[in-house]
């Protein structure tokens, strides 16, 4: 499909290709990339924001990627070690919004997780509204360092909700693994990153632990 073709030209970013999985489209791809900084996989991939060099590396890669992919300069993004723990904190926030969302008992209601949470935002970051020569509005990530990392994300989700694919943004089924994947299904009903790492062999475990049950 179009969609596929435009993000395979683009190529995924350093994370995300760790896994060998496409990209999402556009500004999606780095809210993937910032998901799939996480050690998973098999072998075991390391955390690329356990150090301020790695995470810094993939900082700069990822907004480069960013950039590509969505046409716009890329910012220049400085992290410092505080910053650096507020990154992993919004990762782990990010990732725990998704796992509530792809397990809350009916698509339209909010998990336990998430209502015990509240309705007070996890985070918030700046960002400004501008209209262009050719009477669009776009909305411009703001901040410096980490501030404009997390804006730079959560703008890709916002934009990416006006057109109902950031639900397709999803985390492996697999407990063990959690890698970020877009799911490009036509009815939005993958739930592995990959069939072939995580299906195929978690239900193999599944039918072999019915066959012994009913053994």
């Amino acid at each position: 499909m179009p969609e596929r073709a435009a993000a395979a030209m683009v190529g995924p970013g350093r994370a995300t290709a760790r896994y060998g999985i496409d990209p999402a489209p556009g500004g999606l791809g780095l809210v993937q990339d910032l998901l799939n900084t996480i050690s998973a996989g098999m072998p075991r991939q390391p955390d690329l924001l356990d150090d301020l060099g790695s995470a810094t590396e993939w900082a700069q890669l990822a907004v480069a990627q960013w950039s590509t992919a969505t046409g716009r300069p890329a910012p220049d993004v400085t992290l410092d070690p505080a910053g650096l723990r507020a990154l992993r904190s919004f990762r782990e926030e990010l990732l725990d919004e998704i796992d509530a969302r792809l397990h809350s008992p009916e698509p339209d209601q909010p998990s336990e997780a998430a209502t015990n949470r509240g309705a007070t935002p996890s985070r918030a970051t700046g960002a400004t509204l501008r209209l262009d020569r050719g009477g669009s509005v776009h909305l411009d990530p703001a901040g410096t360092g980490t501030e404009l990392l997390v804006s730079l994300v959560l703008a890709a989700l916002f934009e990416a909700q006006l057109t109902d694919v950031g639900r397709r943004i999803k985390t492996c089924r697999n407990p063990r693994c959690r890698v970020a994947f877009y799911d490009r299904s036509r009815n939005n009903s993958g739930v592995w990153h990959s069939v072939r790492v995580c299906g195929h062999p978690t239900n193999l475990r599944a039918h072999r632990a019915r066959q012994r049950q009913a053994g």
